[in-house]
C-alpha cells in the first residue's frame, strides 16, 4: 500500500515538473487578480488567494448555519403536522415530504433559481408581500434595523438583500433537509411509547405541554443522532452553490485551480475545509447527545 502511494506521489511530483507547474501552496499569497461578486466581507481583486477562499469560506458558513436553522424550524413543524390528526395538515405534510425527497436537490436549486431570476417581475414592480420587504429578480429586499429599503432607478438601496444565488441556494438546502428532518422528528417522537403521553394527560397536561415537557426530552436521545447526519449532508451539498454561482469555496477554489495550476493543492483545501466543518459538526453534535444521556 505504502509502494503504491509513494509511485503516484513520485509521478505527480514528476508530471507537475514536466508541465513547469510549482507545487505547495505559495500561491495563496499571490494577488487574486479577479473580483467576487458577494464577499462576505471587504474583498477587492488585488487581495490575495488566501483572503479570496476565506471569503468563500465565510459565505459556504453563511449558507450552510442559516440553512441548518431555517431547516431544522421547518423539518420540525412538518414532522409534528405529520403526527397530526387532522387529515387534509397530515396529507400536505406527508406529500411534502415525498416530493421534496425524491427529487434531486441539483434540479431543485435549478428550479429555485428559475423561480427568482425568471419568474419575479423587475424592481419597478417589484412584489410587497410585507411593509418594507420586496421580491424582484434582483432578489429579495427586507428591511435591517437601520433603514428601509427604497427603490432608486434601477434597483433597491438601503436594508439588506438576499441576492438571487444566495436565496435560491437557501431555499434549496432548507426545503430539502427539511423533509428528511420531518421524518426524523416524526420516528423520534413515535418511538416513546404511549404510556409517556397517556401518564402526562393523567397529570392533567394538555398534548402541547405533554410533548414539550414528556415526549420530547426523550424522543432528542433518538432524533440527535440522525439529524447530526442531515446537517453534514447539507454543508457538504451546499458545495452545489457553484451550478447556481454563487461565490462558495468550492466556487472560488475552481476559479482559484484554473487560473494558477494548482489542482492538487486546491482540492486538498476544498477537502481539508469540508473534513474539519464535518468532524466540527459531528464532535458538537456528539457532546449535545452525551448530555442528553
Amino acid at each position: 500500500m505504502l509502494g503504491v502511494a509513494a509511485l503516484l506521489l513520485f509521478n505527480t511530483l514528476a508530471n507537475l515538473e514536466a508541465r513547469r507547474i510549482a507545487s505547495g501552496f505559495a500561491f495563496l499569497w499571490r494577488e487574486a487578480g479577479f473580483e467576487i461578486g458577494e464577499p462576505a466581507f471587504a474583498y477587492s481583486a488585488a487581495d490575495s488567494y488566501a483572503r479570496a477562499l476565506a471569503v468563500g469560506l465565510a459565505n459556504t458558513f453563511k449558507v450552510a448555519v442559516l440553512g441548518i436553522a431555517a431547516a431544522t424550524l421547518l423539518g420540525t413543524g412538518i414532522g409534528l403536522l405529520r403526527l397530526s390528526k387532522n387529515t387534509l395538515l397530515h396529507s400536505l405534510a406527508a406529500a411534502y415530504v415525498e416530493f421534496v425527497r425524491n427529487v434531486p436537490l441539483l434540479v431543485q436549486l435549478f428550479f429555485w433559481y428559475a423561480l427568482i431570476t425568471e419568474a419575479l417581475p423587475h424592481p419597478r414592480a417589484a412584489l410587497h408581500p410585507l411593509p418594507g420587504v420586496f421580491l424582484s429578480n434582483r432578489g429579495v429586499f427586507f428591511p435591517s434595523f437601520s433603514s428601509t429599503p427604497v427603490l432608486e432607478g434601477f434597483n433597491f438601496t438601503g436594508g439588506m438583500a438576499l441576492t438571487p444565488e444566495f436565496a435560491a441556494l437557501l431555499a434549496g438546502l432548507a426545503l430539502y433537509t427539511a423533509a428528511f428532518i420531518a421524518e426524523i422528528v416524526r420516528a423520534g417522537v413515535l418511538a416513546i411509547e404511549r404510556g409517556q403521553w397517556d401518564a402526562a394527560h393523567a397529570l392533567g397536561l394538555s398534548w402541547r405541554q405533554a410533548l414539550r415537557h414528556v415526549v420530547a426530552p426523550q424522543a432528542l436521545r433518538v432524533i440527535v443522532p440522525p439529524l447530526t447526519s442531515q446537517y453534514l449532508n447539507l454543508t457538504k451539498n451546499s458545495s452545489l452553490a457553484v451550478a447556481i454561482g454563487y461565490p462558495d469555496l468550492v466556487s472560488i477554489a475552481n476559479t482559484t485551480i484554473n487560473q494558477t495550476g494548482q489542482a492538487i493543492e486546491g482540492i486538498a483545501i476544498i477537502m481539508a475545509v469540508y473534513l474539519t466543518i464535518s468532524l466540527a459538526i459531528s464532535g458538537f453534535m456528539n457532546w449535545y447527545n452525551a448530555r442528553l444521556k
